[in-house]
């Protein structure tokens, strides 16, 4: 150990000798896996976020994103995507540049859980999910999600996450505030989210 670091830790004890003692932290959370999951609160949610929710069969998922993406619009897919989610001619993104990944009429990816109470859906850069900046470019983002995928909570998704992969907590499309608390959309993302929940 060195000189310089006891230096600086003999000066901290020194400093907090007299300190009062620090009784302990109440850790009264609520747990995972409490609550029953309500898919119409997670749709409610979505909806009040300015999210637009469509409920589609696993075969109208590529039709769906062709449709969101626009007239001429590439959908571009992260490279794990199902094959029959990806609408005819999709851009799969192989380290695409930024500005080809901008230039997309939309961008389609799955999820990796989706929180009821709260309306998010968290993303955690698997293959079907891809890198981040895909889903930050495109003015249009179509996440698919599967019933089974929805929790109650926060505490549920933490839960179900692996701290050590890269995670994107999305409430909505993108949307900041100016001076005058104004709302605004698209500064920091994607100004549309569409939302497809596979039906059961």
């Amino acid at each position: 150990m060195s000189s310089s670091r006891e230096l600086i830790l003999d000066r901290i004890r020194a400093a907090l000798r007299d300190a009062p003692v620090v009784g302990e932290v109440p850790r009264e959370y609520r747990p995972a896996g409490t609550d029953t999951v309500d898919l119409d609160v997670l749709i409610d949610r979505l909806v009040d976020y300015k999210a637009e929710v469509h409920r589609v069969s696993s075969g109208e998922v590529a039709a769906t994103a062709a449709r969101l993406a626009g007239i001429g619009g590439a959908v571009l897919v992260p490279p794990g995507l199902p094959r029959e989610w990806r609408p005819e001619g999709a851009l799969a993104d192989d380290g695409l540049a930024p500005d080809r990944i901008a230039s997309a009429g939309a961008v389609l990816t799955a999820a990796a859980v989706a929180v009821a109470e709260t309306g998010t859906i968290v993303l955690d850069a698997s293959p079907d999910q891809g890198r981040r900046i895909i889903t930050l470019l495109p003015d249009v983002h179509v996440c698919v999600l599967r019933p089974d995928q929805v929790v109650a909570s926060v505490p549920d998704a933490i839960a179900r996450l692996d701290p050590r992969r890269p995670l994107t907590w999305i409430s909505g499309p993108s949307a900041t505030s100016d001076i005058e608390l104004n709302r605004v959309e698209g500064v920091h993302g994607p100004r549309h989210l569409h939302v497809l929940i596979l039906d059961s």
